[in-house]
């Protein structure tokens, strides 16, 4: 399990694979100097709702991933979620789908 770290105090856990991902939607988007939002679903341990933050690029973001090796992107994935990113509720992390997650027929 790998961290999101962003600005002083927010340290969020998501799987490897998972931040791998988020990591090309948010960085694409920062880069371009683009503001927005990204929500996700919380954990059980933490309340079992939901959390979204502001991210913009003038505010520090880290990565920080448990495992050494990359793991394989799922290019199917990776597009759902940057439309999702670009979007007006802004990038909602999803469950993964195509060749390398679930269908979306299961």
């Amino acid at each position: 399990m790998g961290k999101l770290l962003y600005g002083p105090t927010i340290e969020v856990i998501f799987d490897d694979r998972v931040l791998a991902h988020l990591q090309l939607v948010i960085g694409l988007k920062l880069r371009r100097g683009e503001s927005f939002f990204f929500s996700w679903r919380d954990e059980q341990s933490v309340g079992d709702g939901r959390s979204a933050i502001w991210l913009d690029p003038a505010i520090p973001m880290v990565f920080r991933y448990n495992g050494g090796r990359m793991p394989k992107i799922n290019r199917e994935w990776l597009e759902v979620l940057t439309l999702s990113s670009n979007s007006a509720q802004g990038l909602q992390l999803t469950e993964e789908v195509g060749a390398l997650g679930k269908t979306t027929e299961e």
